[in-house]
C-alpha cells in the first residue's frame, strides 16, 4: 500500500500553484501511490484575499475544488488536500475555516477537516507576527476516516504541537495521519522533527508530512523537510527543500506488531489537575 507525500514552494498565483501540483500527483500516480497527501495552502500561499477565495469555492465559482475532483478522478488517486479556505458547508457568508479536505479516487470528498489550532505566534524571522485567527474560524471537531491504505487521522501543521489531538486521533482508530504543513524556517528547524517523530512514536501510527519548503511572498520562508515517519518514529522517506515525491509503504503486518509488543494505547490513564499531589501543597 504505497503512500505519497508532496512538497511545494507555492506561491500566490492559484492557477501555476494548481498545475504544479498537478504535475507532482502524476509522478505520485505514476509510483504506485493510492493515497497522496499535499501541503497545507497548496493553492494559495501568501495571499490576502482568503475570504474571497473562500466564498468563490464554496459557491461554485472557484478553481480549487473543481481542479481537486478532476485531479484525483484522472490519476485514481486519494488526495488529502493540504488545506485550502472554506467557509462552514451551506453557510459561505461565515468566516473560512483553514480546511484540509480528503478525496477520493472518484472525486467524491470523504471528509473535511478544519484546522483546531490557529498559528498566533510571533517568530524571530523576517515576517516576525503571524495571526491565522485574523483569517480563519477556529474548527472544532477530529476527524478520521477509511482509506485504501488504513483508516486516516486529519490534522495540520500547528496542531502537531498539541499531543491529545493526536492522542484523540489514535483513540478513534488511526493508522496513519496526514500533517499538512507550511512550518517557518525557525521553527521547523528547531523543531519540526522532533514533533514529527514523537507524534508517530506516542501513537504508532504512520505520520505523512506534507510541507512548503522554500521562499514565497509574504516575505515567507519554509522549513520544508517533507517526510514519512513509521509508527517506530523511524524516517522512512524524507526532502530538504524544493520540490519533492515522497514514496513510501504502509506495512501493516509490521504496525500490528508494533502496538501489540507495545500497548500503549491500553496503557493510557486519564487524570486531572484535581489528582496531583505537589510538595508542599498538601
Amino acid at each position: 500500500m504505497t503512500l505519497a507525500v508532496i512538497q511545494l514552494v507555492s506561491q500566490d498565483d492559484i492557477l501555476a500553484n494548481l498545475a504544479n501540483a498537478r504535475r507532482l500527483l502524476e509522478q505520485a500516480a505514476a509510483g504506485g501511490a493510492k493515497l497522496a497527501v499535499l501541503p497545507e495552502n497548496f493553492a494559495a500561499m501568501g495571499r490576502r484575499d482568503l475570504a474571497a477565495i473562500g466564498r468563490a469555492e464554496a459557491t461554485g465559482q472557484g478553481p480549487i475544488l473543481p481542479w481537486l475532483k478532476l485531479a484525483a478522478r484522472d490519476l485514481s488517486l486519494w488526495i488529502v488536500a493540504g488545506t485550502l479556505p472554506l467557509p462552514p458547508d451551506e453557510r459561505p457568508e461565515e468566516k473560512a475555516h483553514a480546511c484540509s479536505l480528503l478525496i477520493d479516487a472518484h472525486g467524491e470528498r470523504v471528509a473535511r477537516y478544519d484546522k483546531l489550532h490557529l498559528f498566533d505566534v510571533d517568530v524571530a524571522d523576517q515576517r516576525g507576527r503571524y495571526r491565522e485567527s485574523d483569517d480563519f474560524a477556529y474548527g472544532s471537531q477530529v476527524v478520521v476516516a477509511d482509506t485504501p491504505v488504513g483508516r486516516l487521522g486529519l490534522s495540520v501543521c500547528y496542531d502537531l504541537r498539541f499531543p491529545e489531538l493526536y492522542s484523540a486521533l489514535r483513540e478513534a482508530g488511526a493508522e496513519l495521519i496526514s500533517v499538512p504543513s507550511a512550518f517557518t524556517e525557525v521553527t521547523g528547524a528547531a523543531h519540526w522533527q522532533v514533533l514529527i517523530r514523537a507524534r508517530a512514536i506516542e501513537t504508532q501510527c504512520y505520520v505523512l508530512a506534507a510541507g512548503q519548503g522554500g521562499t514565497h511572498p509574504g516575505p515567507r520562508e519554509t522549513y520544508g523537510h517533507s517526510a514519512i515517519v513509521d509508527p517506530w518514529g523511524q524516517i522512512v522517506a524524507e526532502h530538504d527543500q524544493g520540490e519533492a515525491v515522497l514514496l513510501g509503504e504502509r506495512d501493516s503486518a509490521e504496525q500490528a506488531a508494533i502496538r501489540q509488543r507495545m500497548p500503549v494505547a491500553r496503557h493510557r490513564r486519564f487524570f486531572s489537575a484535581a489528582h496531583l499531589r505537589l510538595p508542599g501543597l498538601e
